[in-house]
C-alpha cells in the first residue's frame, strides 16, 4: 500500500532529492505531496484529518522545514503539530538550526534530519520504519484508550500494583472507593491507598494483591472486610486479586477487582431479620422463637436449671377486630407487645406466635413461683387501659405455663403443653393463668377430636334440629318454637350444643353451622304451614361471629326467599351481652333485619346489665327473661322483683316478654298472675324432633291448653 508523505519545503533542489529518493525506494511505496508554505501544509493536514488517515489520500507522515517564507522556527512546528498531533512529523534542518530541531523533538516531533547528512539510500528505509513505529504506537494508544474507557465504565473498582507493592493504576470506581485519584496514588505504597480491616475485630487484613504476588495465584478477601476510604468512611467490599505476568511468565505485579457490597450486606441482614421477626410488633417470630427455646433448653440442661414457657392469648381479640377494625386491632397488638417487653428481663424472650398469641420464654424460672410472679405482673400490665385512637380499651389475657424439663424435654412438647394450659385458662373464665397438668392432654385431644369432627359434620348431615315450644300463657296455645341444634356424633351419640358450639366459634366452623340452622329452621316452619298446621314464629339463635359477617343480612334474605317463609314468622335471638359489646356494629344490621319484617329477641335478658338507653337504641321486639331468674322466683324475693320489673318494662316498651326455664306449676302460676305473655320450659315440653313437635302443634290447634296450661 502506498504511503502518502506531505513534504513542506521551499528549497527546490532539496525537495527534488527527497521526492526522487522516496519514489525509487526499495523499502516501500511512497507518494510525496510537496508544498512550499506552512499555510499550504496546514490546509492539507486539516483536510486529511485523523479520521481520513487510513484512506487512500490520508497522510502517513510529514517532512517539514521549520524555516519557510511564511513561518519561522519552533512556531512552525507547533502550528503543524496542533493541526495533526496524530501524524508523525520529521523536521528537516540545516546544521545551524539543529538546536531548534532538537527543541521540536521535545515538543512532539518524531525525529529530525540534517540536510547535510541526507542519504538517498538509507532515508527511505528510516522513514518506512518510522511510519511503521508510529502506526504501531497509535494502535497501541487506541487499544489503551479502549481499555481505559472499558475499565472506567464497569461498576467494579480496578487497581494494579507492581511487584514492589506500589500502586500503578486506579480506574474511576477505584478512585471513588479509595478516595485517591490515579495521579495521587501512582507510585504510593499499596497499604497507604488501599486499607482494609476486619469489620468485627477492627484489625488490619492482609491485602489480597500481596498474596496474589506471593502465591502466584488468584485470591480473594476474607469475609466481612471493610475498606477504609482516605477520609475515614468505611464500605464493606468483596474482591478478587490475580498476579500479572510478563512474557516469560515472571510475576511483575497484581491486579485487583473489587466492589462495594454495603447495600447488599445491609439488605441481606434486613432480609434475615425480617425472616425471623414479626413485621407488626417487631418481636421474634416462630422461627426465631424455636431457635431461642432450643438454646435456652440446652443451657438449662447444662446448668441443671429450669425455664418456663408462657403461652398468652389476648381475650376476645376478634371482637376488637370485628367491631373497631383491623387497624385498631393491629395497634392493640403493638401495645400488648410493648407492655410484655417491660415485664420481662433482657435475658427472656417475648415473641408473637401469630394472631393474638404471644409466647414468652423465662430463661431463669428456678421455681414455679418465679413464673407466677411474672404472669401476675403481665396480667396487671395488660389490664391498664390501652388508649388507641381515642378508644380506651381494656385488655385481658389467658396464660398457660409449662416448665422445662417437668412438662417436656423438647421444644415442640413444651409449647404444646403451654398451649393446652392456656386453653384451660380460657375455659376457666379467661383473665387468669394455669399451669400445665397431664390431664389437660385428655381435654386437648377431645377438643381436637371435636374440631376435626365439626369439619365433616355438615357434609355428612350429622346435625339435627330439636324444637321447644313457646306458649301463650293466656290461651295455652303454641305460638312459636325455638330451634335448638344437636349433633348426632357417630361415636359420642347425641351431643348437646354446649359441648361443641364454643369450639365451633373458636375454630371458625360456627358460620356455616349457623347458616344451616337458619335454613333448616325456616324450611321446617314453612313445611308445617304447608301441612295445614297453624303458623308460628321460628326462633333461631344468632352467633355473634355470624352477625359480624358482612353478608349476614343478604344471607337471611336469600334463605327466606328460598324457603318461602314470611319474614314475620322468623325470630332471631341474640344475647344481651353481645349487644353491650357490639352496640355500634350491631345497630345497623339489626335495623336492616327489622326493615325486612324479621322479629328480634333479646335472649338471657337481665344477665348483661344493659340499660334502657341500650334497649332504645335497638329495634327489639321480644325480651326473654333469663331462666336463672325464673328458677328461683318463688323462693327468692329479688328474683321475683326482677321478673315483675321485666314484665312491666316489656308492657311499657311494647315488647313481648317470654319467660325461659319454666319447670314447675308454681313458676307458671306466678307468671300467669303477673300477666307474663309467653313462657318456655320443660314444664311444657323438652326440645323434640320435628315429627314430635308436629304432633304437639296439632294437639295445640285442637285443644290449646293441652300442654299443662290450666
Amino acid at each position: 500500500m502506498s504511503q502518502n508523505i506531505l513534504l513542506i519545503e521551499d528549497d527546490l533542489s532539496y525537495a527534488t532529492a527527497i521526492r526522487e529518493a522516496l519514489t525509487d525506494s526499495d523499502h516501500g511505496t511512497f507518494q510525496v505531496e510537496w508544498v512550499r508554505h506552512c499555510i499550504e501544509g496546514l490546509e492539507r493536514l486539516v483536510k486529511s484529518g485523523r479520521q481520513e488517515k487510513h484512506r487512500p489520500d490520508g497522510i502517513a507522515a510529514v517532512l517539514a522545514d521549520l524555516f519557510l517564507a511564511d513561518s519561522h522556527g519552533i512556531g512552525t512546528f507547533d502550528r503543524l503539530f496542533c493541526a495533526a498531533p496524530q501524524i508523525p512529523i520529521v523536521v528537516l534542518s540545516g546544521t545551524q538550526d539543529e538546536e531548534i530541531a532538537k527543541l521540536a523533538v521535545e515538543h512532539g516531533a518524531q525525529d529530525y534530519l540534517l540536510k547535510t547528512k541526507f542519504d538517498g539510500d538509507s532515508f527511505p528505509k528510516a522513514l518506512a520504519s518510522m511510519v511503521e513505529r508510529a502506526a504501531n504506537a497509535e494502535a497501541l494508544f487506541e487499544e489503551k484508550e479502549r481499555a481505559q474507557v472499558t475499565l472506567n465504565s464497569i461498576g467494579d473498582g480496578v487497581m494494579s500494583i507492581d511487584v514492589w507493592a506500589h500502586v500503578t493504576y486506579l480506574n474511576t470506581v477505584a478512585e471513588t472507593l479509595t478516595g485517591w485519584t490515579r495521579e495521587e496514588a501512582a507510585g504510593r505504597p499499596l497499604a497507604e491507598v488501599f486499607r482494609v480491616i476486619d469489620s468485627t475485630s477492627r484489625q488490619a487484613v492482609q491485602n489480597p494483591m500481596l498474596l496474589a504476588i506471593r502465591q502466584n495465584k488468584t485470591v480473594g478477601l476474607t469475609p466481612n472486610c471493610v475498606l477504609v476510604r482516605r477520609d475515614g468512611f468505611e464500605a464493606a467490599i468483596e474482591d478478587s486479586a490475580a498476579p500479572i505476568h510478563d512474557r516469560r511468565g515472571h510475576v511483575t505485579g497484581a491486579v485487583m477487582v473489587f466492589h462495594d457490597v454495603s447495600a447488599a450486606r445491609a439488605l441481606s441482614a434486613r432480609m434475615s431479620y425480617l425472616a425471623q421477626h414479626d413485621s407488626l410488633t417487631d418481636l421474634p417470630n416462630r422461627i426465631l422463637l424455636k431457635d431461642r427455646l432450643t438454646q435456652s433448653m440446652s443451657l438449662a440442661q447444662r446448668h441443671r436449671q429450669k425455664l418456663a414457657v408462657l403461652y398468652l392469648d389476648v381475650d376476645r381479640f376478634k371482637h376488637i377486630n370485628d367491631s373497631l377494625g383491623h387497624g385498631i386491632g393491629d395497634r392493640v397488638l403493638q401495645s400488648v407487645a410493648q407492655r410484655l417487653l417491660t415485664c420481662v428481663r433482657s435475658s427472656d424472650t417475648v415473641s408473637r406466635h401469630g394472631g393474638d398469641e404471644f409466647v414468652i420464654i423465662l430463661a431463669d424460672a428456678v421455681h414455679a413461683q418465679d413464673a407466677m410472679v411474672s404472669v401476675d405482673k403481665i396480667l396487671l400490665a395488660l389490664a391498664a387501659p390501652h388508649l388507641v385512637e381515642q378508644h380506651d380499651l381494656s385488655i385481658t389475657a389467658s396464660v398457660g405455663i409449662a416448665i422445662y424439663p417437668d412438662d417436656g424435654t423438647d421444644a415442640e412438647t413444651l409449647m404444646k403443653h403451654a398451649d393446652f394450659a392456656m386453653l384451660h385458662a380460657k375455659d376457666s373464665g379467661r383473665n387468669n393463668f394455669q399451669f400445665f397438668k397431664p390431664e389437660m392432654n385428655v381435654r386437648a385431644l377431645e377438643r381436637h377430636s371435636l374440631e376435626s369432627g365439626l369439619r365433616q359434620a355438615l357434609e355428612q348431615q350429622q346435625f339435627v334440629l330439636h324444637y321447644q315450644p313457646k306458649i301463650n300463657l293466656e290461651t295455652g296455645a303454641i305460638v312459636g318454637a325455638e330451634a335448638l341444634i344437636r349433633w348426632r356424633h357417630p361415636q359420642r351419640g347425641l351431643v348437646a350444643p354446649g359441648h361443641f358450639i364454643p369450639v365451633a366459634e373458636e375454630c371458625g366452623s360456627i358460620v356455616p353451622i349457623s347458616r344451616w340452622v337458619l335454613r333448616e329452621g325456616c324450611r321446617q316452619a314453612r313445611a308445617w304451614q304447608d301441612a295445614g298446621l297453624p303458623p308460628l314464629r321460628i326462633a333461631i339463635n344468632i352467633s355473634a361471629v355470624e352477625l359480624r359477617s358482612k353478608d349476614y343480612v343478604a344471607t337471611v334474605r336469600t334463605i327466606l326467599a328460598e324457603t318461602g317463609l314470611d319474614p314475620r314468622h322468623l325470630e332471631l335471638e341474640l344475647t344481651e351481652s353481645f349487644l353491650m359489646h357490639d352496640s355500634k356494629s350491631a345497630a345497623a344490621v339489626l335495623h336492616e333485619l327489622k326493615g325486612m319484617g324479621v322479629q328480634l329477641a333479646l335472649d338471657d335478658f337481665g344477665t348483661g346489665y344493659s340499660s334502657l338507653s341500650y334497649l332504645k337504641r335497638f329495634p327489639i321486639d321480644i325480651l326473654k327473661i333469663d331462666q336463672s331468674f325464673v328458677h328461683d322466683l318463688t323462693t327468692d324475693a329479688d328474683n321475683a322483683s326482677m321478673v315483675r320489673a321485666v314484665i312491666s318494662m316489656g308492657e311499657s316498651l311494647r315488647m313481648r316478654v317470654v319467660a325461659e326455664g319454666v319447670e314447675t306449676r308454681e313458676q307458671l302460676d306466678f307468671l300467669h298472675e303477673h300477666a307474663c305473655p309467653e313462657g318456655q320450659g320443660f314444664y311444657f315440653s323438652h326440645p323434640v324432633v320435628a315429627g314430635e313437635f308436629s304432633q304437639l302443634l296439632g294437639r295445640s290447634a285442637v285443644e290449646p291448653r293441652s300442654l299443662q296450661v290450666y
